[in-house]
């Protein structure tokens, strides 16, 4: 159980990062519930079911480029899969860069993903910064 809920884990970031939304949607059940709790920057949001994690998908997508993202460790209970990472993107409207640390709780059954809880830290990248 631990392999194949950290496999399915993977499965969903490897779609992130190729910006298939199809295999990412095929990664969650179909009762699944996403619960971002935000920072500063970025606001809380609440996604349910499929159609709910294609919006996820497809909203961060549409409005930025993700520049890095990065899990860099998994911590694996039973069903569930903690991983915490980074992230650097850039809003397209506007053009700020946006760094995260994160951590994302996952709950896997049936090897579908049930539901996905994430806490982070934001912060804006100042052009100094930028390398």
């Amino acid at each position: 159980m631990k392999s194949s809920a950290k496999a399915v884990v993977e499965k969903m970031f490897s779609a992130f990062s190729s910006g298939d939304v199809e295999k990412f949607v095929a990664t969650v059940s179909d009762d699944t519930v996403w619960i971002y709790h935000g920072t500063h920057i970025i606001p809380a949001g609440s996604f349910e079911k499929k159609e709910g994690v294609r919006t996820f998908f497809t909203n961060i997508m549409e409005r930025t480029e993700i520049i890095n993202f990065k899990p860099l460790q998994y911590i694996v209970e039973g069903n569930m899969v903690v991983v915490i990472g980074k992230e650097h993107q850039k809003v397209k409207r506007s053009g700020r860069e946006l760094k995260q640390n994160w951590v994302q709780i996952y709950t896997v059954e049936n090897n579908l993903i049930t539901k996905m809880e994430e806490f982070a830290a934001s912060e804006e990248v100042k052009e100094k910064n930028i390398k």
